[in-house]
């Protein structure tokens, strides 16, 4: 039990916190994504780089989507379809790069719902 103790205290003196305590965790960077017709309102236009929660907030009256690229990349990210008056939320790690936003309904990202988030 002393020994225990005493490299908890060790690891604390250095600055080095156990394993899966608070200490050892990032918070995610969160950006809000307002929706209206016909545009996206960013939060935030930049984040530092890892683990981030996107929330897209249907302000609007018709129902949008949200999508997500990384430019440069195939994957594509996304919340389905949000009614209006509602939220969802994409939990992902983000790598360091400029990112494309945009709502996939009909032809809303040619009607300017499309937005450009900046991951640092």
């Amino acid at each position: 039990m002393k020994l225990l103790a005493l490299v908890f205290l060790g690891a604390v003196l250095r600055g080095v916190a156990p394993s899966g305590s608070a200490q050892s965790r990032v918070a995610p960077a969160r950006v809000q994504v307002v929706a209206k017709e016909f545009s996206f309102g960013l939060s935030r236009v930049s984040v530092k780089s890892g683990p981030a929660v996107i929330e897209l907030a249907n302000f609007g009256q018709d129902p949008h989507d949200l999508r997500v690229q990384r430019a440069g990349a195939r994957h594509i990210a996304g919340i389905g379809v949000v009614a209006p008056g509602k939220r969802r939320e994409l939990s992902l790690k983000l790598p360091r790069g400029r990112y494309s936003l945009w709502c996939s309904v009909a032809n809303h990202r040619q009607l300017g719902m499309r937005a450009t988030l900046v991951v640092r």
